[in-house]
Order: C-alpha cells, then sequence, then structure tokens
C-alpha cells in the first residue's frame, strides 16, 4: 500500500477543481425598488442632460418697449357728446393725451376732425386706434406718424413783459423764429408763432429770461402730403 503523508494529501486536495458555487439569492436582488433604482438612475442622466444643454431654468427676461409720440386724425359726428366720449376712452383706460385740437371740417355732412397726439408703447397706441375705431359716431382714425409724409403745425400766443436790453433781446429772438407782434405795449410783446412742436418749445425757453408771462397753445393740427385726402 501507498502510504501518503498529511503534507501530500493536503496537495492533492488543493489540485482537485471544486465546482464554482451557485450564486447566492443575497446576492441578487429581486425586489421591485430595484426596477425603480434603475428608472431613478435613468431619469438621472436625461434629466442631467437636459439641464446642461440648456442655459438657464429661469424665465427669459422682458424687453421693455420704447414710448413713442403719435399723431393720430379722427373722423366724427359733428353732435353733442362725441368728444366727451373720446376723451372717456382715454381717461378711462390710462392714456396720455399730449395735445388735442377738434372742429367741424365738413358743414354739409356734419363731420369734424380730432387731432390728437398720445404717447405710449407700440402695443397701446394700437389698442387705441382699435378702440377708437370701434366706437360708434367714429367715422375713420389714421395713425399720420405712419401713413405716409404729413404735414404737423401748431399756433402759439406768447407774452413777454420787459424793458431795456431784454425787450431789445426778445425782439431779435421773434425775427429769427418768424414769430409776428400781434400785441405791443411800453412794457410788453404778444408775440404769435407757428410751427412744429420743437420749434415753439424752442422758442419758449428762450423767452423764459427775458421775462415770459403766458403762453396759449392751440395743440397739434396734421394734414398728409400730395393729392389724395383721408
Amino acid at each position: 500500500m501507498e502510504r501518503v503523508g498529511v503534507r501530500g494529501a493536503f496537495h492533492k486536495l488543493r489540485l482537485v477543481e471544486r465546482p464554482p458555487h451557485p450564486p447566492s439569492l443575497r446576492s441578487v436582488d429581486l425586489s421591485p425598488a430595484a426596477g425603480r433604482g434603475e428608472g431613478r438612475a435613468s431619469f438621472r442622466e436625461n434629466f442631467a442632460m437636459n439641464t446642461t444643454a440648456s442655459t438657464t431654468h429661469y424665465p427669459a427676461a422682458t424687453v421693455k418697449e420704447a414710448i413713442e409720440s403719435h399723431t393720430l386724425a379722427v373722423i366724427v359726428d359733428n353732435e353733442p357728446g362725441v368728444l366727451a366720449r373720446v376723451i372717456g376712452l382715454f381717461s378711462g383706460r390710462g392714456y396720455n393725451i399730449e395735445s388735442l385740437t377738434v372742429s367741424e371740417t365738413e358743414h354739409e355732412k356734419h363731420l369734424s376732425r380730432i387731432t390728437i397726439m398720445t404717447r405710449g408703447t407700440p402695443m397701446v397706441i394700437e389698442q387705441i386706434k382699435n378702440q377708437l375705431d370701434r366706437m360708434v359716431p367714429v367715422h375713420r382714425v389714421v395713425d399720420m406718424t405712419i401713413a405716409g409724409p404729413a404735414i404737423e403745425r401748431e399756433l402759439a400766443m406768447v407774452k413777454v413783459r420787459g424793458k431795456g436790453d431784454n425787450r431789445v433781446e426778445a425782439l431779435r429772438l421773434s425775427d429769427a423764429f418768424r414769430a409776428r407782434v400781434v400785441d405791443a405795449t411800453t412794457e410788453s410783446f404778444v408775440f404769435e408763432i407757428t410751427g412744429g412742436s420743437e420749434k415753439i418749445d424752442q422758442f419758449i425757453n428762450l423767452m423764459l429770461p427775458l421775462g415770459l408771462v403766458e403762453v396759449s397753445r392751440t395743440g397739434i393740427v396734421a394734414i398728409a402730403r400730395g393729392p389724395e385726402g383721408m
């Protein structure tokens, strides 16, 4: 019989290949939470990719629209209460009126023309025109600022009081601005000046240090250039 020592037997036992153990049930997670975990992981990956692609999650900054001045010509029926309704439309909605003139233009048709200078954003100007156009006494609304080339004029009477050098300077400036003297005393002048609003504003500012007393302005009137009517 072959005698095998303890060390030899141990060596032989090490050479014998043992079959691999089946995976333990503890190493495999079969619970529903495992599937949810994988879903959460994929959601996190997609969310990270989407947030990385976008620049920011904050809403876009609002763009502030510029305030514009527009001159509107409105043809209305010449009847009582029409002007009050037009003014009520502006005041009721908080629209601003810089200048307003009104007069009958067609006696046989009983039509009047209202010229309104207003200020606002392009959206507000569009709202004003649409709401005016829906009024019953209104026949037509034309934005003279964008309709085409137009002529705008305003008349003002300016009273100036002064003596000596101030009096001479007021006369000199009135001649430069083509203002006409419609009243004169030994202490004062009343000038009549016609032109655009900017020209009249400039003339009034120059009269301030020379003894300006009072100003009366008609407001803007406008008409389109060319042979076509409104």
